[in-house]
Formats: C-alpha cells, sequence, structure tokens
C-alpha cells in the first residue's frame, strides 16, 4: 500500500496529465478500424497545425511543399512532406523545437547506438501519454506499474550513481543486477518473489535465464509478464526464459524520440498504438509520424529499422482492431561488403531465422565483418551436425562472395549493453 502510494505520489509530480490519459487508451482499446482511423485524422490534422504554428523549420518545410495543414483532410496526404532521419534532427535541431510556452518539459537523450547521440525536450504530454501506452500494454497481463518489478540492464553504471539509481529503484518497487556472477543472479532470483514482472535487454533476460536453468535454482515467483526492450526477441531465447520463469518474451517496440510504436498482446502480436503514432511502410522501412511530439516534432521519420506489416484486413484473436507488426527485421543501411558485391546487413539474420523455421534449429549469433569479403560468426551453441546446414544456407545467400569463419561455443555477451547481431567497421 506504502509502494502504491509513493507511485501515484511521483506520477502526480512527474505526469500530472498521465491518469487521464491511460483512462483513455483503455476505453479507445476496445474501438473499431474505424473509430481508430477517425481519431487519428483528428489528431493528426490538429497536430501539424500546432507544428506549422510554433516550429520555424517545419514552417519552411510546408511552405516549400505548397503543405497545407488547415486542409488536411486524409492520412495518405502525409506523403507530400519529405522524410527526416536521425541528422536531420540534430542538425536542425534548434530550429524543430517548437517555440511553444509548455509549463513543464524533460531532457531526453537518444542512446546513440546508431552512431549518433541525440538531445531534444519532450513535454510533459507527450511523456505522460507514451507512458500511459505503456502502461495499457502491462493491463493486458494483468500488471500494475507500481508492482514489484525485476529490471535487467548494463550494469556498466558509474560508482557515485549506483547509490542514486538504488534509491530511485527502491522508489519505483524495481531491484536490479548490479554484476552478473552466480551469487548476484541467486540473490536475483530469490527477490523475485512476489515480482508481478521482469523487463530489460532481451539478451541479458535470456542470458539469466540460461544461468539459472544451468544452476538448478528453483524460483518460487508469481510473475505475469516479462518485457524484452531495446533488442529484438530471437525464438532461440524463447526456451530458455519459459524453462527458467514459465512465461515467454513479450516484445515493445519503439525509441526516444518516436515513442512507444507498438506493444505485443497475449497473442502474440504487436499492435500498433495509431491513437499516438501514425506508421507507413516504404520498401520494407518503417517510417513514423509521433502525434505526441509537440515540443520536438518527428514527422514521417526514418527510425532506421526494416519492418513487415500485416494486411490491412488482418484480424488478432485478441480482439484488438490496433494495425500489427508482424515482424522487425533488422536495421536500414548496415551492409555487409563481399568480394564483389554488397548484401543487406539483414540477410544472416535471415539465414539463421531460416534455420529456426525450415529445419528446427535455433542458434544464438553475432556477426562480425572487419575485413572486404569476409564474416566471422560466433555462435552460443555447441559445434554439432547443424554446421553442415548452416553453411548449406549461407552459401544459397552468399555463394561464394563471403569466406565465413564459424566459431562454437561462444560466449556472446559482456552484459555491459544491448547486444547487437551484427557489428562491422567497414562499409
Amino acid at each position: 500500500m506504502i509502494i502504491k502510494s509513493l507511485y501515484q505520489l511521483g506520477i502526480w509530480r512527474r505526469n500530472p496529465s498521465l491518469t487521464k490519459h491511460l483512462t483513455f487508451l483503455l476505453k479507445s482499446d476496445t474501438w473499431s478500424k474505424e473509430q481508430l482511423l477517425e481519431y487519428q485524422l483528428l489528431k493528426c490534422k490538429e497536430f501539424l497545425e500546432f507544428v506549422y504554428e510554433h516550429s520555424a523549420f517545419y514552417q519552411t518545410t510546408f511552405d516549400d511543399f505548397n503543405f497545407k495543414p488547415s486542409e488536411f483532410k486524409d492520412l495518405e496526404q502525409l506523403k507530400q512532406l519529405p522524410t527526416i532521419t536521425k541528422m536531420t534532427l540534430i542538425k536542425y535541431n534548434r530550429l524543430i523545437h517548437t517555440n511553444y510556452p509548455f509549463k513543464r518539459m524533460f531532457s531526453a537523450l537518444t542512446s546513440g547506438t546508431t552512431g549518433e547521440s541525440l538531445a531534444f525536450l519532450k513535454n510533459e504530454e507527450w511523456d505522460s501519454r507514451n507512458r500511459a501506452a505503456m502502461f495499457r500494454g502491462y493491463s493486458w497481463y494483468g500488471v500494475h506499474p507500481a508492482d514489484k518489478n525485476g529490471y535487467l540492464w548494463g550494469y556498466n553504471i558509474e560508482p557515485k550513481q549506483t547509490l542514486k539509481i538504488k534509491w530511485l529503484d527502491r522508489l519505483q518497487n524495481r531491484f536490479r543486477i548490479f554484476s552478473y556472477c552466480p551469487e548476484e543472479i541467486k540473490n536475483f532470483a530469490k527477490n523475485l518473489k512476489g515480482a508481478k514482472y521482469l523487463h530489460g535487454y532481451s539478451s541479458m533476460i535470456y542470458e539469466v535465464a540460461k544461468l539459472v536453468n544451468r544452476s538448478g535454482l528453483k524460483i518460487d515467483h508469481d510473475l505475469k509478464m516479462i518485457k524484452g526492450t531495446s533488442e529484438m526477441v530471437f525464438d532461440s531465447y524463447q526456451e530458455e526464459v519459459q524453462k527458467a520463469f514459465g512465461l515467454k518474451i513479450l516484445s515493445e517496440y519503439g525509441s526516444a524520440e518516436s515513442g512507444l510504436i507498438a506493444f505485443e498482446c497475449p497473442e502474440g502480436n504487436m499492435h500498433i498504438a495509431m491513437e499516438h503514432v501514425i506508421v507507413e511502410e516504404e520498401d520494407g522501412e518503417i517510417l513514423v509520424t509521433n502525434l505526441l511530439s509537440k515540443s520536438f516534432p518527428i514527422i514521417r521519420y526514418r527510425l532506421g529499422d526494416m519492418v513487415e506489416l500485416a494486411d490491412t484486413d488482418f484480424k488478432c484473436s485478441c480482439g484488438r482492431a490496433h494495425p500489427v507488426i508482424l515482424n522487425i527485421a533488422g536495421r536500414v543501411g548496415v551492409k555487409i561488403i563481399g568480394k564483389t558485391q554488397e548484401f543487406p546487413g539483414r540477410m544472416i539474420y535471415n539465414v539463421i531465422k531460416n534455420l529456426s523455421t525450415e529445419h528446427g534449429i535455433t542458434l544464438n549469433y553475432q556477426a562480425r565483418q572487419h575485413i572486404k569479403g569476409v564474416i566471422e560468426i560466433y555462435i552460443e551453441q555447441n559445434k554439432d551436425d547443424s554446421q553442415y546446414i548452416l553453411e548449406m544456407e549461407l552459401n544459397k545467400y552468399f555463394k561464394n562472395d563471403i569466406d565465413f569463419n564459424i566459431y562454437y561455443g561462444r560466449d556472446l555477451h559482456n552484459m555491459e549493453e544491448k547486444l547487437n547481431d551484427f557489428i562491422t567497421t567497414i562499409g
């Protein structure tokens, strides 16, 4: 009861509008497709008119493309505007920010995993509605955000920050691992008693599950949800996590600048939060318009991911009408450099995926390229009969243009940051 009261006090102070937005989202959760599209069109028009009035960058852009927000009547009209990238947001940062006098704003910073860090200001309504969308997803699993929860993130934390983080964790009824030694993991597992959810990097959830299973720990827990963020959830993770905790990892998809884009329902489909974002797909690449981003507008943003959207007539058995992302297939623009040609970086992921779907072989891997025409693949599993099938599949995709050096029985994770499936220092 005390923890829940502290949570409500924290929400009142930081995100005073969150509760009303969550109430609305719980209502719109059952809306029809037509109702959702009607609301999305209304909010998009309001957003575009606001942006035109308050952002110097978009005033110029809209005028250059003869785009009039006051005449916006169809979501297809968005395609009249150019797309933007992270470099656009960095280069024109000051001009993109709006001049509206918001009562409260928060500083935000992207992780910089794509090579460039982005700093911007986020207005309170944007922050609150984004959190409300996440908490709606929690409600699908019977979880309240103030419930006791375990957190698995990188532990490379400055010593002077440790005390502050532990205090913030306490206020949020949260506990985490600060090192991944066996004793720490045992203590973490014991702390799961009474916890309702576990969340963090999917690769770290997998690593902890693996250690729990290998050590034979018996975990007395009542977990309702395990959420993976910031990384793809590989098929090979699920069996280990299911064995350790009795649940699969569900996916949450988004970024600091785009906001929460989609959340996985109990039926296993990632529903787009279309009350907040408009998602387009262009040649397999996702484009996002964040309708909440009034302090720092994000319109037709190339997030950098390849995605597969469900058909417009797709119906999820959970009953929600929100559209679905079927698959997130890696980063755009990352290239594999062969001896005579270039390949999309996601092709190795496709090979590993095919091994799972076509041959029932699940492998955890990391691929690295430092030399043209040569790739090293590090595989966690020990060498077995799957080697021949893997080499056959690689040859099917790459012919003889890439020489592969494959190493089995390797540890893939340093436990300090997210796990990238393909690392390249060339191209």
